[in-house]
C-alpha cells in the first residue's frame, strides 16, 4: 500500500476553484455511460455529483490566504497483491477507503479528538494507469526506440536520394534492435502513454483544508506536522502525524481482508530502507526462508534486481558489495514508481 498525501499544487498561490482537479478526476468516465462510470463518494454517499464535489471544497476556505492551500489529495494505491486480496472489487474498495479515513482524521492532534464527521472529503475510485516517463520499463526501452526512430529516418533519407546505404540491411537492424527491446507487453515496446498491465486500481481523495465547519483548518501538510505546543499552560500535541496514519491504514486492510503482508511491503520497511538500507537488506535475509523467498519474489517483480539471494545471513557483514547492488536496483525500482517507498 503506497500512500501519497500532496497539497494543491506546488506553486506560490493557489486556485479559489478546486474545479480542475476535479475535472481531470472525470478522465476515465468520457465516452463510458452512466451505469459504469466511478462515482465521487464520501463517508455516507456513494454517488455525489461532481459539481457537488466542486461547490462544497471551493465553499469551505473560510479565512484562507492565497499563498495556503484550499485543498489536499491524497492518493491511494494498493498493490497489485492488495488488489487480488480483495479481487479488483470496487465496492470492498470503497468500504476500505472510508475505514482508511478514520484513520486519516484520527491521526490529527487538537485540543479534543478530531472524527472522520469532522472531514470533508470527496474520493473517486480509477482503474487504469498509463507508463510515465520515469517508469523503469520505458528508461530501458528508450536507447533501443531512439536507435530505431535514427534508423527509420535514414531509411527515408535513402528514399530520397539524400543519404546512401542498404535498405534491406537497415530494415533487418530495425528487426533486430526491435527483438532486443527488454520490455513489451503482448509482443509491442512499452512506451510513454501504454496502459499498464494488471490491476491498476487506485483511488484519488480531495480533503478539504478546512473541517467540515469551516472554523478550523485540518492540514496534514510538512509545515503542520506532529508537534507540542503549551495551550493554557500544559503541553499539548498538535498537528498531523503522518507516520501514525500510514502505519493505521495499513493494519486497518491487513485486518478488513485477513491480508497477509510480506515484510517488504510494510510501511516499516520501506522507512528503513530509506533511512538505513544496510540495515533493511539485513533484516530482509534474516526472514525465514518462505517469508524471504516471498520477499524476493515481489521485488522482482517490482524489477529489483537481487544481486544475490543465497548469502547465507551469518555473512552479512561481509555482503557491502552486495548490498551497494541491491541499493541501485531498489534506487530504480523506486524512481519508477514500481514500489511504494
Amino acid at each position: 500500500m503506497y500512500i501519497s498525501i500532496t497539497k494543491q499544487h506546488l506553486d506560490k498561490t493557489f486556485s479559489r476553484s478546486a474545479s480542475d482537479f476535479v475535472d481531470y478526476l472525470q478522465k476515465e468516465n468520457q465516452g463510458k455511460e452512466p451505469e459504469v462510470q466511478e462515482h465521487f463518494f464520501d463517508q455516507e454517499n456513494d454517488r455525489i455529483p461532481p459539481e457537488q464535489v466542486t461547490k462544497e471544497i471551493d465553499g469551505n476556505t473560510a479565512k484562507l490566504k492565497k499563498t495556503e492551500p484550499k485543498f489536499y489529495s491524497l492518493t491511494i494505491n494498493p498493490s497489485q497483491r492488495e488488489l487480488k486480496a480483495i479481487n479488483n472489487d470496487p465496492e470492498l474498495l470503497r468500504r476500505y477507503v472510508r475505514e482508511a479515513m478514520r484513520d486519516y482524521a484520527a491521526s490529527f492532534h487538537r485540543d479534543r479528538p478530531v472524527t472522520v464527521d469532522d472531514i470533508k472529503y470527496f474520493a473517486k475510485i480509477e482503474h487504469g494507469r498509463t507508463f510515465k516517463g520515469f517508469d523503469r520499463e520505458v528508461k530501458e526501452n528508450r536507447p533501443y526506440r531512439a536507435q530505431i526512430v535514427k534508423l527509420e529516418n535514414d531509411i527515408r533519407k535513402i528514399e530520397r536520394g539524400e543519404l546512401q546505404g542498404d535498405i534491406r540491411r537497415t530494415e533487418k537492424r530495425i528487426a533486430e534492435l526491435y527483438a532486443q527491446i527488454p520490455h513489451k507487453i503482448h509482443g509491442e515496446a512499452i512506451v510513454q502513454g501504454m496502459k499498464k498491465p494488471g490491476f491498476q486500481t487506485h483511488v484519488h481523495i480531495i480533503v478539504s483544508r478546512k473541517d467540515v465547519t469551516n472554523r478550523y483548518s485540518l492540514s496534514p501538510g510538512s509545515k503542520y506536522m506532529e508537534s507540542e505546543s503549551k495551550l493554557n499552560g500544559r503541553l499539548v500535541k498538535r498537528g498531523f502525524n503522518r507516520n501514525l496514519f500510514y502505519e493505521r491504514a495499513e493494519k486497518t486492510f491487513d485486518t478488513m481482508f485477513d491480508h497477509k503482508r510480506n515484510f517488504v511491503e510494510t510501511y516499516g520497511a520501506r522507512k528503513t530502507y530509506l533511512k538505513n538500507p544496510h540495515k533493511y537488506f539485513a533484516r530482509l535475509l534474516d526472514l525465514p526462508t518462505s517469508e524471504r523467498s516471498a520477499a524476493f519474489k515481489i521485488l522482482g517483480k517490482a524489477g529489483v534486481k537481487m544481486p544475490i539471494v543465497s548469502i547465507p545471513t551469518s555473512k552479512v557483514q561481509v555482503a557491502l558489495k552486495t548490498i551497494k547492488k541491491f541499493k541501485r536496483a531498489m534506487d530504480v525500482a523506486r524512481s519508477s514508481g514500481s514500489i511504494g517507498i
